[in-house]
């Protein structure tokens, strides 16, 4: 009941008389998008097949950004998508207190630019204005984005065009450091950042890019070298160390390959260095002559590539 009460609420706040329940989504479309087609939020308010994002919206705040100038690319879940989510999800959502993580999830709906069908299909991901990136397939046929399926395209609207899916696709809600902690690698990258005092940083906004040691990278230093650095004396050593191996914002493994050098949050330390190089399997990055042998593994506040050393800064 409460669900319903918002969304009822919310689309007659915002849309315009929709059509009727015999419509099929073929001729909802078409009629959203004839003569004359409004901006993204008028357009999904006509098609009638959009009421639960279109309350989702108005809770997020995001109206007048979908009303804007633009342009945006919008994947839109129908009212069944939304409904395949786990029982009480939406609802969930949609209370006040919950209003960062509904943001993050639409945002993950929205793409910078005006894209058609035939620029998203070109690509094997798409930076989404969350900060993440939806990965972009063909499966038997059928266009999909983050698993999802692709109904229908290219409804065009004045500030952008949208694109119907068929269910809600969901960014990575952990942080770095929960990334970490949760994988069976990086144990001694945990420890080490809690006994530097960095746990709080990295559960932080960001976005960062971590270069993560695993614990065979760690168990490669001298001996006695990482107990020296876990003393509480230190610290200040073990902090800058650790930042070394940060980079200051969102930087993916394609986007890596074409650096040769980048800043990192150590401070004073230089730069790290990026080079391409080949491995036993091919071609290999090693940063700092660390070879990278895991990339883009996604969190809510960045993305981290897995090295199998740590690197030192001078």
């Amino acid at each position: 009941m409460l669900l319903a009460s918002i969304i009822s609420t919310s689309v007659a706040l915002i849309a315009p008389p929709s059509c009727s329940s015999t419509c099929t989504m073929s001729e909802t479309l078409a009629g959203a998008v004839s003569d004359k087609p409004g901006d993204i939020v008028d357009v999904a308010s006509s098609a009638g097949d959009f009421g639960t994002l279109l309350a989702a919206a108005k809770a997020a705040g995001l109206v007048d950004t979908l009303r804007g100038e633009g342009p945006l690319t919008v994947f839109a879940p129908t009212d069944e998508a939304f409904a395949k989510l786990p029982d009480g999800t939406v609802e969930s959502l949609l209370r006040p207190e919950n209003k960062d993580a509904l943001v993050a999830i639409l945002a993950y709906h929205v793409v910078p630019g005006r894209l058609e069908s035939g620029d998203v299909l070109k690509q094997k991901t798409l930076a989404t204005v969350n900060g993440q990136r939806a990965d972009i397939a063909m499966k038997k046929g059928k266009p999909m984005i983050d698993g999802a399926t692709i109904i229908a395209t290219d409804v065009e609207a004045t500030n952008g065009v949208v694109h119907v899916i068929d269910a809600v696709i969901l960014p990575e809600s952990k942080n770095v450091l929960e990334i970490a902690k949760g994988a069976d690698s990086f144990y001694t990258l945990a420890a080490a950042i809690e006994a530097a005092g960095l746990v709080d940083v990295l559960k932080g906004k960001g976005p960062f890019t971590i270069l993560a040691p695993t614990d065979e990278a760690f168990a490669k230093l001298p001996a006695g070298t990482l107990e020296t650095l876990l003393k509480p004396e230190n610290k200040d050593t073990l902090r800058n160390i650790l930042m070394y191996h940060v980079v200051p914002g969102r930087v993916y493994a394609d986007q890596v390959v074409k650096l040769k050098s980048a800043p990192t949050a150590a401070g004073v330390a230089a730069p790290i260095e990026v080079k391409k190089g080949e491995g036993k399997k091919g071609a290999v990055v090693r940063i700092d002559g660390a070879t990278v042998v895991k990339t883009d593994i996604e969190a809510s506040n960045g993305v981290i590539h897995v090295i199998d050393s740590v690197i030192l800064p001078d």
